[in-house]
């Protein structure tokens, strides 16, 4: 019996194994069974767990295995390479034809038409974009009860989610890094967004920045990481979150006058030098409450006369709750 066969059904009757353990129990050198295990791994029968040095390799379910395929046209691979992405129920992150493959499997739908489907979809949304922005000041001015506006401009790098496909590239970057801490999935997200941040820094003569300041006590706080790893080289504007005895964040407010009255109460901004165009930086908008609120605040103080807001990831409807940050 192949070596191969052996191992396969090794992890069938003990389960998730370690390098070692199969070493020593199948009486291979541990450089031998890395090397099968790469065979395997590439093959798509074992999927590899944990991380060094608590690593273990298990088979794979059979409705998780590629399904076979014709081949992609290499335009439509490009396309889900630059806007699909997935992360699995075992936290794998898969990109452009192996994540539209696996979604397709667990949905079990058709890859090609599928693919179809999906570039369609998200090209309607991609009509929004102008100069590589979604302008969401429209939408903030349309939601009925938001109050006067304190920002000039308003944009989101992409939508949270789409219809039918759920969260955008973004969005699915960024719930798995906010909710799991995860500074791999923040350093992936500084690498999609950096340039873009810099260049609308430049292009808009933006001389202040502000960093939306977290409600939520977490250990690792994703606008703490974007604040250091953006390095943008302008001055930062102090903004500060007051916590009350029992704190309640934003997505945990589902009316739009509640989430007004939680910005505006909770948000002080101290006195402070006075800039030209200042950016707030936030990680999404759902309501626009909280950037909008804040705004208005710095021009309270005059200590901006012009203030853009800028979202890694916004709402496409109306008045709308992202919840899951």
């Amino acid at each position: 019996m192949k070596s191969k066969q052996l191992i396969l059904q090794f992890l069938q009757k003990n389960g998730a194994s370690s390098i070692d353990l199969m070493a020593t129990k199948m009486n291979f050198s541990r450089q031998y069974i890395h090397k099968l295990i790469d065979v395997l791994l590439e093959e798509n029968k074992i999927e590899k767990i944990g991380s060094a040095p608590h690593v273990y390799y298990h088979l794979v379910e059979q409705a998780t295995q590629h399904l076979p395929t014709s081949v992609i046209d290499p335009e439509k691979e490009t396309f889900l390479k630059q806007h699909f992405l997935w992360i699995d129920a075992m936290g794998h992150l898969l990109t452009g034809v192996d994540a539209m493959r696996y979604w397709c499997t667990q949905q079990q739908l058709p890859l090609a038409k599928t693919i179809d489907e999906y570039i369609e979809t998200r090209s309607k949304y991609l009509r929004f974009y102008q100069n590589n922005l979604i302008d969401g000041l429209p939408k903030l001015k349309g939601t009925k009860g938001i109050g006067d506006i304190g920002v000039d401009f308003l944009y989101y790098l992409d939508f949270y989610a789409i219809e039918r496909f759920g969260k955008t590239k973004l969005g699915m970057l960024m719930h798995f890094a906010k909710q799991g801490q995860n500074k791999v999935l923040m350093k992936t997200i500084v690498e999609e967004i950096k340039n873009r941040v810099l260049y609308f820094i430049i292009q808009h003569q933006i001389d202040a920045v502000v960093f939306v300041p977290p409600t939520i006590k977490r250990q690792v706080q994703i606008m703490a990481y974007l604040e250091k790893h953006l390095s943008v080289p302008l001055p930062t504007v102090q903004v500060k979150k007051i916590s009350n005895p029992i704190i309640i964040p934003q997505k945990a407010l589902s009316k739009l006058f509640e989430r007004v009255a939680n910005a505006k109460k909770t948000f002080v901004v101290p006195d402070q030098p006075k800039f030209n165009h200042v950016l707030i930086i936030d990680d999404a908008i759902g309501s626009g409450a909280t950037i909008n609120e804040i705004a208005l605040k710095l021009k309270s103080k005059k200590i901006a006369k012009m203030i853009s807001g800028l979202a890694i990831t916004g709402s496409y409807k109306g008045f709308e709750v992202i919840s899951e940050l």
